[in-house]
């Protein structure tokens, strides 16, 4: 089963806590020998989904929006982000360079085609640009890809 992840970025600590929480029960729900996580390993979900799909003996497969991803994302999340990439049985490009929304949502639907379910870590509101959680669910719907959306009940996103 490969299962794609999009999620909000930038959430609070006690949000974060309860999104991991969710994301290592979804993932229990799962064989292992047969899980592969699909992900462009940004911080926050996309890293987090890879982390515990990994600790559980899934496999990995990253999702590269453009040429220039990694130095788009906070310094801090580099060596996560190289940590993941190593992992990686496989890795699929988008061929695009510059690391701006337009790549962000090819690299998503990239990540849509490969996978047989999306997990959405999403609050169900719109996205605040172009290419954001909103835009990959409703690429997934447009695409028939199933997409089940992990949310922490009461839980709101900080405003930017």
């Amino acid at each position: 089963m490969r299962v794609g992840i999009t999620g909000h970025r930038g959430l609070s600590a006690e949000v974060e806590q309860r999104v991991r929480a969710l994301l290592a029960e979804t993932v229990s729900e799962y064989d292992p020998a047969e899980l592969v996580a699909v992900s462009c390993l940004a911080d926050g979900p996309d890293a987090w989904f890879a982390e515990v799909v990994l600790r559980r003996g899934g496999r990995l497969e990253a999702v590269v929006p453009a040429a220039e991803y990694r130095a788009g994302l906070p310094d801090w999340h580099h060596p996560v982000y190289d940590g993941l990439m190593r992992q990686a049985a496989d890795i699929h490009e988008t061929g695009l360079v510059s690391s701006d929304s337009a790549a962000h949502m090819a690299g998503s639907e990239t990540l849509v085609g490969l996978a047989d379910e999306l997990l959405a870590v999403w609050d169900g509101k719109p996205a605040w640009g172009y290419g954001g959680t909103a835009d990959v669910v409703a690429y997934a719907h447009r695409t028939g890809t199933p997409v089940r959306v992990l949310w922490p009940e009461g839980a709101t996103r900080s405003p930017r």
